[in-house]
């Protein structure tokens, strides 16, 4: 999310270089590498800015700037950062001093702006899953817990002025050839329920049929992934993109109750959270997805995933070889395999001829 001048530190040369700039040890520093919530920004001009999520009184999410170095708190990779983890406003704990995030104009590209306001929505579920948790216990229903999702993520995106479907309510009527947003408000609620992550927000922005912006948040463990076709794909702020491997993630095992392996495969993982499945072919962490063996998938379970996956330059196919093509019914079901390249997801797809 940073700009060419300002990035996130991914190393520990880089933690030391910030620590000398911000006066602070590198043991300091060194969870901004692993933790969703912070990020360090530096650059090699001698600018360096230490970062963390938190609430603030209204239960809203803001960025605390904690240290800086010749970074203003408006330049851009910080309010960047800042629009990513779905904050309203950017506070510098020394003196108190506060910024709202901008929001981007009704001007702005489409994609744009949904970016933003499905970042902010993510943090307003985050919330309302939270307070759903509380109020019926360490084992949450999670109906209750779908349904503040679904209201707190409407309110949010509804400035867009888009048609947004959702799992949660009876599908809306798109007008012909105008985008529309779907939604899973909380994908794995069985998860959730067991108490047993992941489970995630998911929202896709669909134009023409294809998935075109997308944003999965994991609010069992704050991790987000974002992208956009033709912008690119990130997980935490920094860039991802897909590789070729072995690990291949279905989803939760068919009604024969038997997962069929590819031949190509030497390792399974079920995670019982489509969204989130999606994004780890598209951050590398697994080669390969694919609902071949059962009845199909929801739009709304894959929308959001899928448009992170082919921002980050990975390859989506139906089970007839064809270029995915999602239509207005968030509970409509679709065969899919996903994966690194074109060739990796043809090669899956022979598998299972």
């Amino acid at each position: 999310m940073a700009d060419e001048d300002l990035r996130p530190a991914r190393t520990t040369r880089e933690l030391a270089a910030a620590g000398e700039l911000l006066s602070l040890p590198t043991v300091a520093l060194a969870p901004a590498l692993v933790e969703p919530s912070a990020r360090l920004l530096l650059d090699d001009a001698g600018g360096a800015v230490l970062l963390r999520r938190q609430w603030a009184g209204d239960g809203t999410a803001e960025a605390v700037v904690q240290h800086r170095a010749g970074v203003t708190l408006d330049h851009p990779a910080v309010v960047a950062t800042a629009t990513g983890w779905g904050c309203e406003t950017i506070c510098h704990a020394p003196t108190g001093r506060t910024i709202a995030v901008p929001v981007p104009s009704s001007e702005a590209p489409l994609v744009t702006r949904f970016r933003h306001f499905a970042a902010l929505a993510a943090t307003r579920v985050e919330v309302a899953v939270a307070m759903a948790r509380d109020a019926d216990g360490a084992r949450a229903e999670g109906a209750a817990a779908d349904e503040a999702a679904h209201a707190a993520a409407i309110e949010v995106l509804a400035p867009l002025g888009v048609t947004v479907l959702s799992e949660e309510a009876a599908d809306a009527t798109v007008p012909d050839g105008e985008p529309w947003i779907v939604l899973d408000p909380l994908d794995g609620t069985g998860n959730f329920s067991a108490g047993l992550p992941p489970w995630a927000f998911s929202a896709g922005l669909i134009d023409g049929g294809r998935p075109v912006a997308g944003l999965v948040a994991d609010l069992s463990s704050g991790r987000r992934w974002s992208g956009a076709v033709g912008v690119g794909a990130w997980r935490d702020g920094l860039p991802i993109s897909p590789r070729p491997g072995t690990t291949v993630i279905v989803p939760s095992a068919p009604d024969q109750g038997v997962v069929a392996v590819p031949s190509t495969a030497r390792r399974i993982r079920i995670t019982g959270c489509t969204a989130i499945d999606l994004c780890l072919v598209a951050d590398g962490s697994a080669a390969a997805w694919h609902d071949l063996d059962r009845s199909g998938t929801h739009v709304h379970d894959a929308a959001g995933g899928l448009a992170v996956l082919l921002g980050a330059g990975g390859a989506v196919l139906t089970d007839q070889g064809r270029a995915v093509d999602l239509r207005p019914r968030a509970a409509a079901k679709l065969r899919l395999v996903a994966a690194s390249s074109d060739a990796a997801a043809r090669e899956l797809l022979a598998a299972f001829s």
